[in-house]
């Protein structure tokens, strides 16, 4: 809720960490929060028009790659979160990147429904461009293929995970992008 929601950004404020508010929705560990990083699963469980979802945070990062492999192992589908901005997006789809290594550990522990969140929209070198998207959807979509998903069964959502943006409703600052929100694509995954 929105007063929850308050309490974790003022909290990550005093820790110099206001723009984690909603990473501590999930990180609840202290050294989670200190670190900025997921280092352990967590689940959070909420209601959509069509299904009851547990999310299954799982750390992306590589030292912690255990976790996520506990993680995957246990979901029916999986959220690619991708950082949009120029050389985070690059570095995550490079042969030894984490967006790749994730990619591809998904889909060898079975799991075969996919949704891509292209994340930092927002950011000023993005500024919520089309070309930007389109470009990490053609370079992703090459990728996932190879892995072994179909990229034409995968919404790629835009987002601003921050901001919340075309999370729950679409954005108007994405008045140029027709797909669905992050919540109808959950909506869409399939028994």
């Amino acid at each position: 809720d929105k007063r929850t929601i308050e309490k974790f950004e003022k909290e990550a404020a005093e820790m110099g960490k206001g723009s984690f508010k909603y990473a501590w929705v999930l990180d609840k560990l202290k050294s989670e929060r200190e670190r900025g990083i997921t280092i352990d699963i967590a689940l959070w469980k909420f209601e959509t028009a069509k299904y009851y979802i547990t999310i299954i945070d799982a750390p992306g990062h590589r030292d912690f790659i255990k976790n996520m492999i506990t993680g995957t192992s246990q979901a029916d589908a999986a959220v690619l979160v991708i950082a949009s901005p120029t050389g985070e997006f690059e570095a995550g789809i490079a042969k030894s990147g984490q967006t790749r290594e994730h990619a591809l550990l998904a889909y060898t522990l079975g799991v075969r429904q996919m949704i891509v969140a292209i994340n930092k929209m927002d950011e000023k070198s993005v500024n919520w461009s089309q070309a930007r998207y389109d470009e990490i959807v053609k370079e992703t979509s090459s990728f996932v293929k190879k892995i072994g998903y179909n990229p034409e069964k995968i919404n790629f959502v835009p987002i601003s995970g921050w901001a919340g943006d075309n999370m729950l409703e679409k954005s108007p600052n994405l008045a140029w992008y027709k797909g669905v929100t992050l919540l109808e694509a959950l909506d869409a995954i399939t028994e």
